[in-house]
């Protein structure tokens, strides 16, 4: 009897790393050019970018809400591309890569508040800070 099988479908993944950066980058310039300019045409990158809203949708802001929106996407493709078992760290609980990078912005998120509370602004420091936290979580958790 002759093999009937389908043969599996090759899943182009250059076409869909080159989709994701770009549809991720048009969105980076969507929010540069949407920041306000001053009245000598330079960036103010602190202006509210819809004045009068309800929230201060400035461009640190909104470039926050990007790297998380990028974080997902990166760790969909990874889990997607190259699937993962479960691994036991420090903490005994069985986690995964997007186990660990929730607990990292969920800790990151902490240390900046923490940061606010004790030192407050700026937070460079504490942004270090969370990516050295970042490394340890993704190595020992």
């Amino acid at each position: 009897m002759a093999d009937t099988a389908i043969p599996a479908r090759r899943t182009n993944w250059t076409a869909i790393y080159l989709t994701a950066t770009a549809v991720l980058g048009a969105a980076l310039g969507f929010l540069i050019w949407a920041t306000p300019v001053t009245d000598e045409g330079a960036k103010d990158w602190f202006a509210p970018m819809i004045p009068g809203g309800w929230m201060a949708w400035t461009f640190p802001v909104a470039l926050f809400f990007w790297t998380i929106a990028s974080l997902l996407t990166l760790f969909t493709i990874l889990a997607i591309r190259f699937p993962e078992t479960p691994r036991h760290g420090i903490l005994r609980i069985e986690t995964t890569r997007g186990d660990r990078l929730f607990i990292t912005l969920l800790g990151s998120a902490f240390i900046c508040l923490g940061w606010l509370f004790f030192a407050g602004p700026p937070l460079w420091w504490a942004l270090a800070l969370c990516l050295v936290y970042a490394a340890a979580v993704f190595r020992w958790v």
